[in-house]
């Protein structure tokens, strides 16, 4: 059987229909987007002489689902142009066109037996070895596939995307009883290589993994608020980033995901179980109240949360009135902020003798048990539950990793003392010497799996820098960067200062790595796992020479910092940055001199010193010039003050990509630079273009002398400026540092069309910032982003 995907179609384009046609058009696939004709006209359409017979009209709500890609936020699109391959069309003129399509996807109502209207249909019209599949949240795939034909139900699986699809990482595959082996295996191999996802083999389960686990507990925490009077606000400040959870915690997260989809999910396994779990999967009354007043979060602007002007207010659920935030208050909360690590914060929290412990170990106790009691029954193993909660929920530990975290036989014995019920493979588990459920050892990661620990298995194209490095394979390393062999002959270079920040320790360790790598490596990658690429230089550090008046040591660190960006260009062995996340200032500064570029799809990349009263001063406005200049077509005239203009506008709005294709469009990557598909592969990718750059006998690029716009071409750039600041767009400073960055864009008043050296305009550079960093006003704004973690706009 050979398996391939080129063209797909998804039927339904509302929200969730049209964001994974989206994605699918982000990765380069064809798709065709169907929904039902409309049954009456819109009065617009009256107006407009229309009738039910217009393919206009008859193509209304597919064209709606896919205008509105456009203009949703989150934006669903990588690349406004991506739109183009997605083509609509309705389930009744267009349905023959699901021949064409090597995967059709269902998105409708989440009823079992319109879906099964839809895909008796589809049964009609696909291409016998066409895969099908249904995007359902919970009903039961087995049942949907009843009466179709046999090579249907071979080819019919359940894949369960996250919402929104770009960039919620979970994909949960179900299969049924009939779907072909072959099949389950590509789609989990398609899953994971070309759409990017964290694929997880779920079972036909209600809800399968991770919206039975996550709905569960948010229930639990529900009856905490109601049964010990805890406020909603105090339940967000201690279930978010504090415990390795998202920002958005549990209300806020709820009212993202929409009160009427999260009863809806919650009764459906309400609808199917028994006893005890029946009774927790029953939602309180006050959330019904709340679905008939229409309070249903985010998409009708009130929920649990509530904003009035610049004051956000929380629910009371007993009164249903909005009162102050609050947030939880105990001594605990402060011990655990001083703890390094999730684990250490958890444990802290979690056995506290105050309020925040006795919530947190109500709400994890049970969660943990019932995690582990549906064991073989939604999973075939803990790494499967712990993924889907990572991927789907954005835990930072699932809930196996962080019952490690708390320890297993003291958690255990505290659970029987508060007569809660373990699961007996637990207690066996424990009993027989197991006392985690994971291990490490020489490096490698093992579970627990039926009486033996089992290697965790990952993907051949993930690789996992801190095993690498507990495996004795660093080569060199300070406190603020490691340079580490990853195989090959090929070195790696990993940022790990606070919030990867670059600071001496770093630039140190650049030019060292790139020694090293000269005399005995293929080459070297830059890259990271931490939470963001690199947020740019240590502004504390900056400031505080500033403010101590330490011009000249300021003056020697950014020329240290310069001279390694060189060093990053013209080393002999080719240097590919991956970038992932935010790569803002310094970080974009590191990329951009490199050979090439291995960008995760959600790279965040954009100079943005101007945000605290700066330039940059690294080489990136320069780097930036050369890179737009190199990108023209060889043998067409240059408008130099065309490139100049542009570079000046990306630079002095700060402007940061929303994706890595937007950044190819901000000139920040090239054509040769590549994205990968899966964010967990840019390593491994970039790796494997280091070794085909090396082997095919790679050649640093020549020193050249590079064309400024000069004095005339300031001038331009001055004008453009001084419009914005007459127009209000920009303030008196943001005029002032515009200028600074203008002369040094334009090399400074020399005729148009001069050649400079590099080092020249280096120098440029790094007297404007040196300049800059001095002034009372950068410094404010120096202070306030350090405060405020945004811009002042004084």
């Amino acid at each position: 059987m050979t398996l391939q995907i080129r063209k797909a179609a998804v039927i339904g384009s509302g929200v969730m229909g049209s964001g994974i046609a989206a994605h699918l058009a982000n990765i380069g696939i064809q798709t065709l987007l169907l929904d039902i004709v409309p049954n009456q006209l819109t009065k617009e359409e009256e107006s407009q002489g229309l009738t039910l017979s217009d393919r206009k009209v008859r193509n209304r709500i597919a064209d709606a689902g896919r205008q509105k890609l456009l203009k949703q936020k989150p934006a669903p699109l990588t690349a406004k142009e991506n739109i183009a391959l997605i083509e609509t069309g309705n389930l009744e003129d267009d349905i023959e066109k699901l021949k064409e399509a090597d995967w059709i996807i269902e998105v409708v109502t989440e009823r079992l037996d319109i879906k099964r209207s839809v895909f008796e249909k589809v049964d009609q019209f696909r291409r016998p070895g066409s895969i099908v599949s249904s995007n359902t949240s919970g009903i039961s795939v087995n049942a949907m596939a009843e009466g179709r034909s046999e090579d249907f139900k071979k080819h019919f699986l359940g894949t369960h995307f996250f919402n929104p699809p770009r960039y919620l990482k979970l994909l949960e595959v179900i299969p049924t009883k009939d779907t072909d082996p072959e099949v389950v295996s590509f789609m989990q191999k398609f899953g994971e290589d070309v759409l990017g996802k964290g694929v997880v083999l779920a079972k036909d389960t209600p809800n399968f993994i991770a919206n039975r686990i996550g709905t569960y507990g948010l229930l639990i925490t529900l009856r905490e608020v109601l049964q010990n009077g805890y406020s909603i606000g105090e339940v967000d400040s201690v279930t978010g980033p504090i415990i390795g959870r998202p920002k958005s915690a549990t209300f806020r997260t709820l009212d993202v995901v929409g009160l009427d989809t999260f009863v809806h999910v919650a009764n459906n396994v309400r609808e199917q179980v028994e006893g005890e779990e029946k009774e927790v999967f029953t939602v309180p009354e006050f959330l019904q109240k709340m679905l008939d007043k229409g309070w249903l979060g985010s998409k009708t602007g009130q929920g649990f949360y509530l904003k009035k002007g610049k004051e956000i207010l929380e629910l009371n659920p007993t009164t249903l009135e909005y009162e102050p935030r609050k947030k939880m208050k105990t001594s605990s909360i402060e011990l655990a902020k001083q703890q390094k690590g999730t684990s250490a914060k958890l444990k802290t929290l979690i056995y506290a003798k105050d309020r925040t412990g006795q919530l947190l170990w109500n709400v994890f106790a049970p969660t943990l048990i019932y995690s582990a009691s549906l064991l073989n029954e939604i999973a075939d193993d803990i790494v499967s539950i712990d993924n889907a909660m990572k991927w789907g929920f954005g835990w930072e530990q699932g809930p196996f990793e962080a019952w490690d975290a708390i320890g297993l036989e003291a958690s255990i014995e505290r659970m029987e003392k508060d007569g809660l019920t373990v699961p007996d493979w637990v207690k066996e588990m424990v009993s027989s010497g197991f006392t985690s459920f994971y291990k490490e050892e020489d490096g490698t990661m093992y579970f627990y799996d039926s009486g033996e620990y089992k290697p965790v298995q990952q993907n051949e194209k993930y690789i996992n820098l801190q095993l690498l490095k507990k495996q004795n394979r660093i080569i060199q390393k300070n406190s603020g960067a490691s340079l580490i062999d990853i195989g090959d002959d090929v070195a790696l270079l990993e940022f790990h200062s606070p919030n990867n920040a670059i600071g001496l320790d770093i630039i140190q360790m650049i030019n060292k790595a790139i020694d090293e790598v000269e005399k005995n490596y293929k080459g070297v990658v830059i890259a990271n796992q931490g939470k963001n690429f690199c947020v740019g230089a240590n502004i504390a550090l900056m400031l505080m020479e500033a403010q101590d008046g330490n011009f000249d040591e300021l003056d020697f660190v950014i020329r240290q910092f310069q001279q390694a960006m060189m060093k990053i260009k013209y080393s002999v062995k080719p240097v590919v940055v991956a970038p992932h996340q935010m790569a803002l200032g310094g970080g974009a500064e590191v990329i951009l001199p490199a050979a090439r570029v291995q960008a995760s799809p959600e790279s965040y990349i954009g100079l943005v010193e101007v945000g605290v009263g700066l330039i940059p001063g690294g080489g990136g406005t320069k780097e930036l010039y050369i890179k737009h200049l190199n990108s023209l077509p060889k043998g067409v005239k240059i408008d130099l003050q065309n490139v100049a203009n542009k570079v000046f506008e990306t630079v002095a709005m700060a402007k940061v990509s929303t994706s890595a294709a937007e950044a190819r469009e901000n000139g920040f990557l090239n054509n040769l630079d590549r994205i990968s598909k899966n964010p967990d592969h840019r390593i491994h990718d970039a790796k494997q273009w280091i070794i085909d750059l090396h082997d095919s006998g790679y050649v640093p690029p020549i020193r050249r002398k590079v064309p400024v716009v000069g004095e005339t071409g300031y001038a331009t750039l001055l004008l453009a400026a001084q419009g914005m600041h007459l127009s209000g767009y920009i303030s008196d400073y943001d005029l002032h540092i515009a200028k600074k960055l203008a002369y040094v864009l334009a090399g400074g008043k020399l005729p148009y069309g001069t050649e400079v050296d590099e080092q020249y305009l280096l120098d440029l550079e790094r007297e404007a910032f040196i300049s800059l960093i001095g002034e009372v006003k950068t410094q404010q704004r120096m202070q306030h982003m350090l405060m405020k973690g945004k811009p002042l706009r004084n």
